[in-house]
C-alpha cells in the first residue's frame, strides 16, 4: 500500500452509535446486537458516509467491539467488513487503544474519529511526524457530516500537498 494514502480509524461506540443520547434519535433504529445489554443504535443513511471514507483513504475499525463490527454491525449498514484493529479484550481502558494504533499506522498519515480521545491519544497524535487528525464526537450526538467532511477535507489537503512535493 502507498505509504502516502492515509490510515481512517473508525470508533463504533459514541461515534456511530450514539450510546449517550436519552432517546434514539431520528433517523436511528435501536437493536440488540448483544445478548443480555441494552439495545445499540445504528443509522443506515450512515453506510454512504463509510463508503466515502473508504474511497478516501484505508478505513479501519477502532473499536472495542473488534471483529463484532463487521459481523453485527456492517451487515445492517450492508456494507463488507473493514479490517479491524485489534484492541484488549473488552472491557479495557480507552488508553490501551494508543498502542494498537500507533502500532498499525507507523509513520502513515492517520485520522480518527473517536468519541473518547484520552491525553495520552492526544499527546501521541501531536507527536508524530506524519500528518494526524484527531476527530472527537460527543456520544450523545454521534458523527455528524461535518465529521466526515472535515476527514475528506484533510484527505483532499494532504494529497494536494503531495501533488506539490512531485
Amino acid at each position: 500500500m502507498d505509504s502516502t494514502v492515509p490510515i481512517l480509524l473508525l470508533d463504533l461506540d459514541g461515534v456511530l452509535n450514539p450510546f449517550d443520547a436519552p432517546t434514539c434519535p431520528d433517523g436511528y433504529q435501536e437493536k440488540v446486537f448483544f445478548e443480555g445489554e441494552g439495545p445499540e443504535r445504528y443509522c443506515v443513511a450512515h453506510a454512504d458516509w463509510i463508503r466515502e471514507l473508504a474511497a478516501a483513504g484505508e478505513l479501519w475499525w477502532a473499536t472495542g467491539w473488534g471483529r463484532h463490527a463487521n459481523e453485527r454491525y456492517l451487515p445492517m449498514l450492508g456494507l463488507d467488513p473493514l479490517p479491524v484493529v485489534e484492541f484488549p479484550p473488552v472491557p479495557f481502558e480507552p488508553e490501551l487503544k494508543v498502542p494498537a494504533v500507533a502500532a498499525l499506522v507507523g509513520d502513515r498519515p492517520a485520522a480518527w474519529i473517536d468519541d473518547n480521545h484520552t491525553p495520552r491519544g492526544r499527546a501521541w497524535a501531536a507527536g508524530r511526524a506524519a500528518p494526524t487528525l484527531l476527530v472527537d464526537t460527543d456520544p450523545a450526538i454521534g458523527w455528524t457530516r461535518a465529521d466526515v467532511d472535515r476527514v475528506l477535507e484533510w484527505v483532499t489537503d494532504l494529497r494536494d500537498v503531495e501533488r506539490g512535493r512531485q
